[in-house]
Formats: structure tokens, sequence, C-alpha cells
């Protein structure tokens, strides 16, 4: 009913940037927010970042300042601009929405809503 698509992930060097995007299609009828979370090697996933569809947003502390998140609710997608990058933000990207589809003839809200992930390298 839904898809999430991510893309921008690859391999930078330490300070450097990297810009993700993750589209949302398929019988949506409301997108409420939008989150970026991910997972390192051995770690649990985490939330770096989440957007409402009014604009409001929160970060993890490691990212503040040096993460930016955005949204175009005409488009449905929502980017994640990502700059002075640490070996440590090395993860897969996983780009999550809160939103309405069509089921059928019904309307579900649902949260679980995922992309299939991006994979982020922060390396020399």
């Amino acid at each position: 009913q839904v898809q999430l698509v991510e893309s921008g992930g690859g391999l930078v060097q330490p300070g450097g940037s990297l810009r993700l995007s993750c589209a949302a299609s398929g019988s949506i009828v409301s997108i409420y927010s939008m989150g970026w979370y991910r997972q390192a090697p051995g770690k649990q996933r985490e939330l770096v970042a989440h957007i409402t569809n009014g604009g409001r947003t929160n970060y993890v502390d490691s990212v503040k300042g040096r993460f930016t998140i955005s949204i175009d609710n005409a488009k449905n997608t929502v980017y994640l601009q990502m700059n002075s990058l640490k070996p440590e933000d090395t993860a897969v990207y996983y780009c999550n929405a809160d939103l309405t589809v069509v089921v059928g003839t019904v309307q579900v809200r649902t949260i679980d809503a995922w992309g299939q992930g991006t994979l982020v390298t922060v390396s020399a």
C-alpha cells in the first residue's frame, strides 16, 4: 500500500557531507510525520531525526548542529542533510513514516512504514 524508497547513501571521508532522500508513494491519504533512523553493526536501531508535516523537528543529541531534516509535503519526501560526518555516523539509515493509507476501501493509519535502508560509511 505504501513504499518508502531511500537514496543518497555512500562512502564519505570524515568531515564530509551527504544528503539522504526518502520518497513515499502509494495509496497515501496523509503523512503526519517522517523520520530517519540508523542502525550500526552490533547496535540497536536509533532515531536520528524526526519531522512533522508542520515542520517541527527533533534530533538525537549526537547529530544536533550537524544534521538537518526537512520535508517536502507536496512530494511526500523527507531529506536528511548530514554535514561534518564522523566515523561513528556509519550505519544503515532507514526512513520511517507515520501516515494513513487506503487498504481496499478502508483508510488505515500506520507508523510501521519503513524503507529498505541506505548505507552510509564514513571512513578515511
